[in-house]
């Protein structure tokens, strides 16, 4: 009889663990690359009504057209630095709700960053509100699930709107229900998001969503926009390979599954264990489960030698 590999509880008691999700890094919006952004979306547009303006008041003979000339480039101007300091003081915000959940290592972490979120910001704000949900995925996803519904998604912004949906279809993916992420995600529009990172994510929930629900071929044409070994993407390659896997094996391509069930291998052998859940693809879950016994992450099952 072939003993089991010692330690076997052990590695298969590791493999269900859950993976510590980390909070990605939010760019300061006042860092020198990102003003290089800013400045020059912001400066022409501005620049050229200046300019138009000026040209009108220099060829007007009347005080109320040479006032309404210059009036408006002078309105457009105060509205925008209104929304620039409006946005810095968001994205800061946002840095600071990144940067707690940073901290967060153990329960009696999450007990105290819940506290600070309580108390230092507003119960509806959609950083704290998207921080909040993150932390309480740890142990219970259906109460993440209901603090991410507090987000009136008719009332935020669209790109909002979008993550929110985003982070809710997810944790119905988690959930197995395939159905209610398929609805969520048929609102978000990948195009309006210009942040990298933030595109990325969501594509890769979107396509999940679509692989899982009868759309493989348009959840891989979507995945094929993103290289998920572009350094950019480091912290979202579980989620890209987890989507390309499931639209790999929808669409038959077998090789492409296989790579990215070993990427994510590498990376965390944990990430293959939801693939061992009921419902999955026979195909993809007989491969997660090979994979995960060469690896020697759990024994193979005891094999009884008759003599």
């Amino acid at each position: 009889m072939t003993q089991p590999r010692s330690g076997g509880k052990a590695k298969q008691k590791a493999l269900s663990e859950p993976l510590r999700m980390k909070a990605p890094e939010v760019p300061d919006p006042l860092a020198p690359e990102q003003l290089k952004k800013l400045v020059p979306r912001l400066g022409i547009p501005l620049a050229a009504v200046w300019v138009l303006g000026g040209l009108i008041a220099a060829v007007t003979h009347s005080g109320w057209a040479t006032g309404f000339a210059l009036g408006i480039p002078a309105v457009v101007t105060a509205l925008l630095v209104g929304v620039v300091v409006w946005a810095v003081r968001q994205a800061r915000k946002a840095r600071g709700v990144a940067s707690l959940l940073r901290n967060v290592e153990t329960a009696e972490d999450r007990k105290a960053a819940l506290a600070e979120l309580e108390a230092g910001y507003a119960k509806n704000d959609p950083a704290a509100v998207f921080a909040r949900a993150q932390l309480e995925m740890q142990e219970d996803p259906r109460k993440a699930l209901g603090t991410l519904e507090r987000i009136d998604l008719s009332k935020v912004m669209a790109t909002v709107a979008d993550e929110a949906r985003g982070q809710r279809a997810m944790i119905h993916l988690v959930l197995g229900e395939v159905a209610r992420a398929r609805e969520l995600v048929e609102g978000i529009q990948l195009d309006r998001h210009q942040e990298a990172r933030t595109r990325a994510m969501l594509a890769a929930v979107v396509a999940e969503a679509w692989a899982r629900g009868g759309h493989a071929r348009r959840a891989k044409e979507t995945l094929d926009l993103f290289d998920a070994e572009d350094s950019t993407y480091e912290a979202l390659r579980p989620q890209l390979y987890r989507a390309r896997a499931y639209a790999c094996v929808q669409v038959g391509d077998e090789k492409g599954m296989r790579k990215a069930l070993r990427r994510m291998l590498e990376i965390d052998a944990r990430l293959l264990g939801p693939f061992l859940q009921p419902k999955t693809h026979p195909l993809l879950a007989k491969e997660a489960r090979k994979l995960i016994e060469r690896s020697g992450v759990v024994p193979r099952k005891m094999v009884v030698q008759r003599r």
